[in-house]
């Protein structure tokens, strides 16, 4: 049974395309109930695989992919259909391209890069979470009139934290490629050192940013 987190994360990718498919269809009441199912399964796979100890490396990867998939499909979703700003769709996809064009940089240049989950990330990731429920709740049942400056705050606040997210991890990026640089630098400047072998470039540990702790 240790395949079971893995299938039921598969179960939430597979929801990904139905719930595009009813947002495009302007079925919001109906998306909000499938994204509330996607998201008791993200904690049902989470606590089977911690209670029991089926983590396995394919969960390690699995999980995040599918997180993220899930809320970026809704967001890209929900803007085609003009019900939440362009600005802010834009912001959420940058960060996404942007933690992964950091990825990919890292593993051009040999540098086994480790992006921590950090706390604004966190925050961002339930914020996202919080807003995407609320715009589907609200259409869904129609509450657009009374909720409407509270829809206006979400929104500011969601691209606040997203912003500040992917600045801190480029920020840490930065600083960590920097000092291996430096360190690399000085290695090959020392007088008197003996050259060694590069090493061939392996690929590097990565652990997601919103990966959790119960399927690592």
């Amino acid at each position: 049974m240790s395949f079971l987190p893995n299938l039921i994360t598969i179960g939430r990718l597979i929801l990904v395309p139905v719930i595009i498919f009813l947002i495009g269809a302007q079925q919001f009441e109906a998306a909000f109930w499938v994204f509330v199912a996607a998201g008791i399964s993200d904690g049902v796979d989470g606590f089977i695989a911690k209670r029991f100890g089926y983590v396995t490396t394919l969960g390690t990867y699995l999980d995040p992919v599918a997180d993220k998939a899930l809320l970026v499909s809704i967001f890209v979703s929900l803007g085609m259909q003009e019900v939440i700003p362009n600005w802010l769709v834009i912001v959420v996809v940058s960060r996404d391209i942007l933690i992964v064009g950091a990825v990919l940089m890292s593993w051009l240049i040999g540098f086994a890069v480790t992006m921590r989950p950090l706390m604004i990330s966190k925050v961002n990731t339930t914020v996202q979470i919080g807003y995407a429920a609320f715009v589907l709740a609200v259409l869904g049942f129609d509450f657009q009139i009374a909720l409407g400056a509270a829809l206006v705050m979400a929104a500011y606040l969601t691209g606040m934290t997203t912003v500040l997210s992917g600045a801190s991890y480029l920020v840490d990026w930065v600083r960590e490629v920097s000092a291996w640089e430096t360190e690399e630098s000085h290695d090959k400047d020392t007088p008197g050192s003996v050259p060694q072998p590069r090493p061939e470039l392996k690929r590097p540990e990565i652990k997601h940013p919103e990966h959790k702790e119960t399927q690592s």
